[in-house]
């Protein structure tokens, strides 16, 4: 119940915006009383923070897939950074009310956006741990600390708000091989 809840306040939100979304339209378009709506969120708040950790875990299932992909570490950093802000940009274009209504619960509910970044940055461990393992990134130090720097630099190609001001696609990207390709070199120096 709590999925087709969740699919129909995501349609919604993505028809009328963030602010239209109550728990009785919810429970309107699905023909059922809002009493029972109510009984799987407790609020119009915790319901849209509901709809947007699921749109977020959508883009850390991507990313993980890229993240555990057969290749060597030093390859997956790349193509996970690259995914990563090919994932945002999409969204950007394709998702701007979503982006909208996640921007106001990580207002409301910072942990939401608190949890994404922590599942991101697990990811960005996980293979820093296996470039260490398998020689391909020697010059990572601490694995949390490294990754934790990784984000920082490539921060503005994949924070929306920057995304959506940054220029043309192909401009960003170009930037962010740049600052890829730069982190690389140094990741992959033993010390």
């Amino acid at each position: 119940m709590l999925t087709r809840i969740l699919d129909t306040a995501e349609l919604l939100l993505r028809r009328h915006g963030s602010e239209k979304l109550t728990v009785i339209d919810v429970a309107r378009a699905m023909k059922m009383s809002h009493g029972n709506v109510y009984r799987h969120v407790s609020s119009k708040a915790a319901l849209r923070a509901a709809v947007i950790e699921r749109w977020l875990d959508r883009i850390v299932e991507q990313t993980d897939a890229i993240a555990r992909q057969d290749a060597a570490a030093d390859i997956r950093l790349g193509n996970w950074l690259t995914g990563l802000a090919l994932i945002k940009q999409r969204k950007v274009i394709d998702d701007a009310e979503l982006l909208l209504a996640s921007a106001q619960v990580v207002g409301e509910t910072p942990a939401v956006e608190h949890n994404h970044s922590a599942r991101l940055t697990g990811q960005v461990v996980k293979i820093l741990e296996d470039g260490l393992r398998d020689g391909t990134l020697p010059g990572v130090g601490d694995p949390v600390s490294t990754a934790t720097a990784i984000l920082n630099a490539v921060f503005r190609f994949h924070h929306p708000d920057l995304v959506a001001t940054g220029g043309p696609p192909q401009v960003q990207m170009a930037a962010l091989n740049g600052v890829v390709s730069l982190m690389m070199s140094g990741l992959k120096r033993s010390s």
